[in-house]
């Protein structure tokens, strides 16, 4: 109360529990996350005292292990241990930075939202950054690029040829290979945002996008699937084919023109491909979607040169055997991609493998329980963890930390959070 004191000094008895109110006032603003109106406020809330621990209590919040900062309480000590960087967010005050006319008194990761001016020029500079990633990008981004182009000049062409002939076949075959040029150019904008680097939006980066794209593209071909399925059915009820031969000419140029990308991504084309990363995600999702349009192609080819010779029903057993042959190359991919969004846990690791860490974590001597145990793939070939442990009261945790981020690693568990709590 010395500091107080004496600004006080040589004020009336008014005047001090004036200030005094005044200075409550302004505590109460900063724990409700206000902007103070002066810089007074801000120098006595700094001033203001955290709370008192007893000896006992401090050093036994000191023993314990919380991450890279180290403030958990006594009897509060999650994310007690976690191999990556982790973040609690302390409620007694902390320190807040001086005012300057650059950047705001106060500002938290949870409420601080970005104006829209900020938005455009964030969207702006990640467009630039875009643009520069596909002109220094890797080789498959400038192939995906090239393929981009030749399927955007080829449907351009055909949909113009397709208004000014009155052929609805055209304009619809061209709407088709304009919505795969839509997900192509999704797909070339994820391979450059995600090269990204994590921020304060994005803790964790960029890399799912892959993930993302991969599974919009197995969706558009799933659907692409279904529609063949449709088609080959009203081709067996109307007992009549509606491809004429503008169409097959159609056919055959789109077929040359995957060909090109198929040959681009050979590198992707297992079916049960092990993904590494996102990135092998991803290129495997760009090769099945140029690879179901050349099977979609050639299916129609075939199907015009059996009608030619007399087959009956050509075109709907061949749009059947592309429909399924499409489904079955897309599934898996699918099922990988949609396992990943969902927090599924990572088909790489055994179930039984995670029961046997679990049984010898439980077999340890201070260890009561073990419980909320949840692991995921964040991206394909990153694992990531959590659990929480009940450990005897007055159990030095350190060792049983150790042991279990040893064990959880060596299964192959990249990043893991463990808390422990007193049972």
């Amino acid at each position: 109360m010395g500091f107080k004191q004496n600004k006080h000094q040589g004020k009336g008895k008014f005047g001090v529990y004036f200030d005094l109110i005044a200075e409550l006032a302004g505590t109460v603003r900063f724990q409700f996350q206000l902007k103070p109106r002066s810089q007074p406020h801000l120098r006595y809330f700094k001033s203001f005292p955290p709370p008192s621990v007893s000896s006992m209590e401090a050093r036994e919040s000191l023993s314990s292990i919380n991450g890279d900062f180290g403030f958990a309480g006594a009897s509060d000590r999650r994310f007690a241990f976690s191999r990556q960087s982790s973040f609690q967010q302390p409620h007694t005050p902390i320190d807040i930075p001086a005012h300057s006319h650059h950047h705001h008194l106060y500002w938290s990761a949870l409420d601080h939202k970005p104006s829209s001016l900020h938005r455009t020029s964030s969207l702006s500079s990640l467009g630039f950054s875009v643009f520069r990633s596909v002109r220094s990008g890797h080789r498959y981004m400038k192939r995906l690029f090239l393929m981009i182009s030749l399927n955007v000049a080829y449907s351009t062409t055909e949909l113009l040829v397709g208004l000014f002939t009155g052929r609805v076949g055209l304009v619809s075959d061209a709407v088709h290979l304009t919505f795969g040029c839509g997900l192509l150019t999704f797909s070339l904008f994820v391979m450059a945002a995600s090269r990204k680097k994590a921020d304060r939006e994005y803790t964790y980066g960029y890399k799912r996008l892959e993930v993302l794209s991969a599974f919009t593209n197995a969706l558009f071909l799933l659907f692409m699937s279904f529609s063949l399925a449709v088609e080959a059915l009203h081709a067996f009820i109307q007992d009549e084919s509606e491809h004429k031969h503008y169409l097959i000419v159609s056919a055959v140029t789109n077929l040359f023109v995957n060909l090109i990308g198929v040959w681009f991504f050979r590198n992707y084309a297992r079916i049960n491909l092990a993904y590494r990363n996102a990135e092998d995600m991803n290129h495997h999702s760009v090769f099945l979607h140029v690879l179901a349009d050349s099977i979609r192609s050639a299916g129609l080819i075939l199907a015009s040169w059996l009608l030619s010779i007399g087959v009956q029903n050509a075109e709907v057993l061949c749009l059947g055997l592309v429909s399924v042959a499409v489904f079955m190359l897309v599934l898996p991919l699918f099922r990988a991609s949609g396992g990943i969004l969902l927090q599924m846990a990572p088909p790489s690791i055994p179930t039984t493998a995670f029961n046997k860490c679990l049984r010898q974590i439980s077999a340890l001597e201070d260890v009561v329980e073990v419980s909320q145990t949840r692991f995921w793939e964040l991206v394909p070939g990153h694992v990531v963890g959590s659990l929480t442990l009940q450990v005897k009261k007055g159990t030095n945790d350190r060792p049983i930390l150790e042991f279990v981020h040893g064990l959880y690693h060596d299964l192959g568990v990249q990043d893991l959070t463990v808390q422990t709590d007193d049972a």
